[in-house]
């Protein structure tokens, strides 16, 4: 676990780097043509729309890879359910650092807050089913770790970060692998030879193939493939409880509740990170 911490630490890190180098380049000439280099001043986090705040603590990394002499204070954190005008905080340091940072952290919080504010109106519609949002691996290439932190502060749970913490066999690999019990077998082995304890999760697309996984066993949850409500519930009721199970595929916000209700474990929804509405902010001088 804390080797998957330090990975993420270690991309978010990459991703500060590489933004700001995508940003600034050679330098900031607008800034730097104007401002005195020692000149002092405060910025305030203006938000102007209703939702579940994201990105303040990656914001404080923004702020403080670039300048630790940069002083923030926090009034609103993560998580927290926001309105127009409320101010998340303030930053107040060399204005040429406060102007060099503004859009890399208007960025980072405005996709964070819009994929955790989605986030949170899919948890809301599934109060009272047992079923758990998950995300995906749809991400923004190079954003996942972020979009990943915004699906969890909105309450959703993460699926498998990459493709290097859980065995996910999907239709590709059943099929490449002559397969479902040839699938899982290769997966048992390979996690055996190489020393690992990886949670093994299959996707079946029919009946006919979940009871191949029932009959062969060693997985840990099963995925059923674009299955309508009533096979999902027919299928609960075969599985019965003896693996965990997860509904994926064609799920709209519209349709959720009905899966939540036929009793599925999880529900994956490659909505909430590839294809959300930023959450409007501004950061202002005061």
């Amino acid at each position: 676990m804390s080797n998957q911490r330090d990975m993420k630490q270690e991309l978010i890190d990459e991703l500060i780097r590489l933004a700001f180098k995508e940003d600034i380049g050679d330098g900031d000439h607008t800034t730097l043509s104007t401002i005195p280099a020692m000149a002092l001043g405060k910025v305030q986090l203006i938000v102007k729309e209703e939702g579940i705040l994201a990105g303040v603590e990656i914001a404080r990394q923004i702020f403080h890879t670039f300048d630790p002499d940069l002083k923030i204070t926090v009034f609103i954190t993560d998580g927290a359910e926001v309105k127009y005008g409320d101010i998340a905080f303030t930053v107040e340091g060399k204005v040429q650092s406060l102007l060099q940072t503004e859009r890399l952290v208007l960025n980072v919080m405005q996709r964070m807050s819009g994929i955790a504010t989605t986030t949170h109106k899919y948890v809301e519609k599934l109060k009272g089913t047992k079923t758990r949002i998950l995300d995906t691996r749809k991400t923004t290439p190079g954003l996942r770790m972020l979009e990943k932190e915004a699906v969890k502060i909105g309450g959703g749970d993460n699926h498998r970060i990459g493709l290097f913490d859980m065995i996910l066999l999907k239709d590709n690999h059943v099929d490449f692998a002559g397969g479902i019990e040839n699938a899982i077998v290769r997966a048992k082995e390979y996690s055996w030879k190489k020393g690992k304890q990886l949670p093994i999760e299959i996707e079946v697309r029919n009946f006919d193939e979940l009871n191949q996984v029932l009959k062969t066993g060693d997985v840990d949850r099963i995925m059923l493939d674009n299955f309508n409500v009533a096979d999902t519930r027919k299928a609960v009721e075969l599985v019965n409880g003896r693996y965990k199970l997860e509904s994926s595929g064609g799920i709209t916000y519209d349709t959720i509740r009905e899966y939540a209700e036929t009793g599925v474990d999880y529900i994956s929804v490659g909505a909430l990170t590839h294809s959300v509405k930023s959450l409007d902010m501004s950061l202002k001088a005061v």
